[in-house]
């Protein structure tokens, strides 16, 4: 099945200058639906009220962190089908094992490029 570029993405980072490196990568892979949060809890009510085929978040953030984020959505009956992609600075084995238990797609680490985020997206979404 093709990969609906026009799908609406949610990316989740408290860091302003991420936000706008993520959304400029996604656009070149030419992602156009893409809205933002700057916490787990704003992006959690906007995950309900909208309609969303991704979430790309930063793990590190107040008050709500990216893994409660996505313990949350994995909890949420209407949203727990979406893709969730993990952004960290850190890649200890401690993290990655608790966000695969919390239900992660999969898992970047920082720094990364283009060629990276796609290689990811491929894996979660499939071929676009």
């Amino acid at each position: 099945m093709a990969v609906d570029l026009n799908m609406n993405v949610m990316i989740v980072d408290d860091y302003k200058t991420m936000l706008r490196i993520l959304r400029n990568l996604l656009k070149q892979l030419n992602f156009s639906n893409v809205d933002e949060a700057t916490d787990g809890a704003q992006a959690l009510e906007k995950l309900r009220a909208g309609n969303f085929g991704l979430v790309i978040s930063d793990w590190n953030m107040e008050p709500m962190t990216g893994i409660q984020l996505l313990r949350e959505v994995r909890a949420d009956p209407k949203l727990k089908h979406i893709p969730f992609i993990m952004v960290t600075a850190e890649s200890k084995s401690e993290n990655v094992i608790s966000a695969k238990e919390a239900g992660v797609s999969n898992y970047i680490v920082k720094p990364f490029n283009a060629e990276t985020l796609k290689s990811k997206l491929v894996s979660v979404l499939g071929d676009f």
